[in-house]
Order: structure tokens, then C-alpha cells, then sequence
């Protein structure tokens, strides 16, 4: 092989080699790069799958389906006005951790929030522990906290009960727990259905007047001091209950320990001896049974009888010693009333006061009910029961009582529920009682001889019975009086019954009584007795309330 033929061969072994070079880098790159790409294809895929689920999660935070089952149903009053309502309300807490300046943190803090207890925060500030410092915080002071920019400061939203009428209603709506669970009242008593219907439940009461009965209890605690009272309007013949108020109440916004016995619903739970309102009965079931007519004549009543070691004495001594039964009734004579009971019988009276609802425990909308106190009937028990001493009730079935009495006859059941269906009448009483009871009720508001002429108000034809008696307190009578006072008005075509009730009321020495169709005026509280005091306060009630039911109801 000549020189040149060698040069050739080596030339192209060398470009051979040159290019077998190139593409093993080639390769190597192209490894490379695709080795980047699958690792940048991994971690997008992580990504991806990483955003989606935050995704999600956020997506369920946003949603209102945690929530659900903490949403009850609005509670109205017959004219569709708001008692109670589910919202979304925020909370605002401190993670002390997360402070930076805790001096400038107190100092803001002092100037959104003038009224706190700043040294109790600055104590659970130094705990290091996770604190609320306002719960259902207003926007106002949302923006102002907000504003300062603090991490430390933590929102939280929640599903909260707001109940528009502060204490207004505060014993028939009740109160929920932590839990959205209903503790007392309405909430408690229709929980399930507040919970699992999307309508709101209308109930039978009217805000307005609530309002107007309330105000006057308000009113009268401080002329007479009393420790409590309580007050039911009923419409006579439906059952429906247009106002129930018990005071002391309490704000349903501010979480109270109802435990304690100063906020017991003196409507429905209280129970107590009402004394002479039981006479009304007495006389009603006699007329029942037939063993009297109205205008019964009652000769040589004594003041004072005996029956076992007791002494039943007549309260004014005052009273004549001949009385027809209505007269009885009007002059609220405790022996005439015993003998009234003593022409029933045992048997018949206990079956009559058991009949309107008196004796057993009512069944009623809310469980805050009473269970009057049983006894073993006898004819000393007979002889006190006829005038209201040794016998036991709620003021609810107190109010049922009177409305059977005066409706004529029909038995009806008190309720808080607004019912679309009417429901068909019982007729439990004879016929003519109710006509011959009514009118001796309105002597007794409308004649000298009453008790309750305070309560005569032009226009309205009010009648009723006053009832005072001590209250029992450990094994005996205290000094404690019950005062009450039963009414129902028009008398002609009675259409709604009003029970006011005062514990422990006082005399007052600055009251000046106005006795209405007079030009007579009265300093002072003559007698702690319910013709002076609870007569007066319903008397102010109908004032207020008989424009709203003649032109509503």
C-alpha cells in the first residue's frame, strides 16, 4: 500500500472516530434532559394532586354543609316577628404565642374594648393559652381590631342562636347549649323539630303585648318590691296564650345558670296556695252539681268554725251573716264558702276540681311545668280547699281553670303553638253556670262590696276574683304573701282571661291609687291584700292592652 493510499485509510478512520464521538455525547444529553423532564413530570404530578386536595379541603370549609346541623329553625310570634334565629356570627380570640408587643396589644385593645376587665386578659395572656375575647363581635369593632394588623388576633366564624327580644321571652324560648342543643323552654321542648324542619315554628304569643304586660310587672317590682310576679293573657275559648311573662327573667343572649331558683318560671313551674280565687270554683261546682242555685240562701254564718284542731275563721268580720251564694262569692266569705263545699261533697267537688284541669299536672308545650302537691281528701281538707287554703296549683291552671268557668263550660288547652286547625269544643260544665258565674265575678270588680274595684275599667266589662294567701315555707305558714288576681273580660261574651300574680309583694307608702269613675285618690297601700295590689297592676294591664285586642282580637 502506496503513502497515499494510507493517508486515506487513516483520514477516514479518523472522521469515523470523530463521528462515533459526537453521538455517544448526543446520547448522553438527550439522556439527561429526559431524565429532568421525568423528575419535573413527578413533581407536577405531586403538585397537582397537592393543590387539588387543599383545593378541596377549602372547598368544604367554604361550604355551609359542616354547619347544617347547627341551623334550627327561627321561632315567630303570631305576626311573624322574629323570637329566635340562627346566624353566622364571628368570634375573636388571642393566641398569646403569636404577640409580638404585648404592651401595644393591651393598649389598642383598651381602646376597642373601654368596658373589658384588661387585667383579667393580661393574666390569661401571660397562661400562653388560646383565649375568646369577644364572641358575636359587632362589625364595628371587627373593622377597628382588624386594622391593627396584630396576628395574634384570631377569627373565627361560628353558627350562633340570636334572640332579637333580649329577655322579653325569655321563659317560653329558653336557652341552647354548646352543643346547639335545646336546654329549657321552647327550644328545648320542640328541639327536634327546631333542628330537623326548615319552617319556622310560629307560636300563639304577640310581641306587643308582651311587651306592654311586662313593662307594668317591671313597673309595679318597684313600687311594691316584690321578689317576683308573673302574669298570663289567654284567649278564653281557643286556648291560645297571647303573653306569658315571669320575672325575674334574663337576657337569652348571655348564657344564664337556670338552676337557680330566682329565674323559675313562676307561670308554669311555680306552684303555690292562691287562696280565695278558689271560691270562684267552689260556687261554679256547685251550680254544676245542681246543689245550689245562685241566689241560694246561706242564714247565721258564723265567724269562726271548728273542724279537728283547727279553727276556720271568717277574714272580715265585717261580713252580714245572711248571704245568698252569690253574695258569698262577692264578699269572699270564707265560711259561707265552706258551706257552699259542704252541699257538693267530697266526691263531687274533688271530681269537678280535678275535671277543669286543677289537681293533676297540665300537659303543656314547655316541660318547665309544676306538679301541684296531692293530698288526702277529708271533710276538714274540704272545708279549706273550698276557699283556697291547703290546695295547691299552677297560675297556668289557674287561668285554664277560669276559662272553662266562664266560656261556657267548653274545656280548652292552653297552648304556645299557633295551630292552622281548629279544634272541635268539649262541653264539660252545664249548661248556665258559666252565665250565673260571670255576672257574680263582675259584681265583684264593678260594686262597693267587691274586692276588686280597682280593676273597673270603663269599656271593658272586667270581672273577677282576688286571691291572698301566706305562703308555706319549710313545715309551716310564713308571713310570705301570694297575691292574685283572676280576671276575664268582656263578662257578656267573655274572650280573654288575665292571672296576675305577686310573691312577696310590700305595701308602699308613695302609691297614690286613682280609682277610676271617681274623682277619689289614695296615698299609700292601705293593705297588703291582692284587692290593692294585683287588682291595680291588671287594672294598668287591660289599660294598655284593651285598644290591641279590641281592634286585633
Amino acid at each position: 500500500m502506496n503513502e497515499n493510499q494510507k493517508r486515506l485509510v487513516l483520514e477516514e478512520y479518523e472522521v469515523d472516530f470523530k463521528n462515533i464521538k459526537f453521538r455517544s455525547s448526543l446520547n448522553i444529553s438527550f439522556n439527561r434532559i429526559a431524565f429532568i423532564i421525568f423528575i419535573f413530570f413527578v413533581f407536577t404530578i405531586i403538585f397537582s394532586i397537592k393543590i387539588i386536595y387543599l383545593g378541596s379541603q377549602k372547598d368544604k370549609k367554604s361550604k355551609v354543609q359542616p354547619y347544617k346541623s347547627d341551623f334550627r329553625s327561627s321561632i315567630l310570634d303570631r305576626n311573624g316577628n322574629i323570637l329566635s334565629q340562627s346566624v353566622i356570627t364571628t368570634n375573636i380570640g388571642i393566641n398569646p404565642n403569636l404577640i409580638i408587643d404585648k404592651k401595644k396589644l393591651l393598649i389598642n385593645l383598651k381602646i376597642i374594648f373601654p368596658n373589658k376587665n384588661f387585667e383579667d386578659i393580661s393574666s390569661k395572656i401571660e397562661k400562653d393559652k388560646f383565649f375568646y375575647l369577644e364572641k358575636k363581635i359587632s362589625p364595628k369593632k371587627y373593622n377597628q381590631l382588624f386594622l391593627l394588623g396584630d396576628k395574634s388576633i384570631i377569627e373565627e366564624q361560628k353558627i350562633s342562636r340570636i334572640y332579637p327580644q333580649s329577655e322579653l321571652f325569655s321563659h317560653i324560648i329558653g336557652q341552647i347549649d354548646d352543643n346547639n342543643k335545646g336546654v329549657s323552654g321552647i327550644e328545648k321542648s320542640f328541639n327536634h323539630e327546631l333542628i330537623s324542619s326548615k319552617e319556622p315554628l310560629k307560636l300563639t304569643v304577640d310581641m306587643n303585648l308582651q311587651y306592654l304586660i311586662r313593662q307594668e310587672l317591671v313597673n309595679f317590682t318597684d313600687i311594691f318590691k316584690n321578689i317576683g310576679s308573673t302574669a298570663i293573657l289567654m284567649n278564653i275559648n281557643s286556648g291560645e296564650i297571647l303573653s306569658m311573662v315571669s320575672l325575674p327573667d334574663f337576657d337569652l343572649n348571655i348564657r344564664k345558670d337556670l338552676s337557680n331558683k330566682i329565674y323559675l318560671n313562676r307561670a308554669t313551674k311555680g306552684v303555690y296556695e292562691l287562696g280565695s280565687v278558689f271560691k270562684t270554683f267552689t260556687l261554679a261546682s256547685a251550680l254544676n252539681v245542681g246543689a245550689i242555685e245562685i241566689d241560694t240562701k246561706f242564714s247565721n254564718l258564723k265567724k269562726a268554725i271548728r273542724c279537728g284542731n283547727h279553727t276556720i275563721r271568717e277574714y272580715d268580720e265585717k261580713i252580714p251573716n245572711n248571704l245568698t251564694a252569690e253574695q258569698i262569692l262577692i264578699r269572699s266569705g270564707n265560711i259561707g264558702s265552706v258551706r257552699i263545699a259542704q252541699k257538693v261533697g267530697i266526691d263531687k267537688h274533688s271530681m269537678f276540681l280535678k275535671k277543669i284541669g286543677i289537681l293533676n299536672k297540665i300537659d303543656f308545650d314547655l316541660e318547665e311545668v309544676g306538679q301541684p302537691i296531692p293530698f288526702n281528701w277529708g271533710k276538714c281538707k274540704l272545708a279549706t280547699v273550698s276557699f283556697g287554703h291547703g290546695i295547691t296549683t299552677t297560675p297556668l291552671q289557674l287561668a285554664k281553670g277560669y276559662a272553662i268557668i266562664s266560656n261556657g263550660g267548653y274545656d280548652v288547652t292552653p297552648t304556645l303553638i299557633k295551630q292552622s286547625k281548629k279544634k272541635k269544643k268539649k262541653k264539660i260544665l252545664e249548661k248556665g253556670v258559666s252565665k250565673k258565674v260571670n255576672s257574680a265575678l263582675r259584681k265583684i270588680v264593678s260594686t262597693k262590696e267587691g274586692t276588686a274595684e280597682l280593676a273597673n275599667i270603663l269599656g271593658y266589662e272586667v270581672a273577677g276574683k282576688t286571691g291572698t294567701a301566706q305562703q308555706v315555707i319549710g313545715d309551716g305558714y310564713s308571713k310570705v304573701k301570694i297575691n292574685t288576681f283572676a280576671s276575664i273580660f268582656p263578662s257578656t261574651n267573655p274572650k280573654f282571661v288575665l292571672v296576675v300574680l305577686l310573691e312577696d309583694p310590700k305595701i308602699s307608702k308613695d302609691y297614690v291609687y286613682k280609682f277610676r269613675n271617681s274623682n277619689f285618690s289614695l296615698k299609700g297601700t292601705p293593705f297588703n291584700t291582692a284587692g290593692w295590689t294585683t287588682v291595680e297592676i291588671a287594672g294598668k294591664i287591660i289599660e294598655k292592652i284593651g285598644p290591641i285586642l279590641a281592634t286585633k282580637y
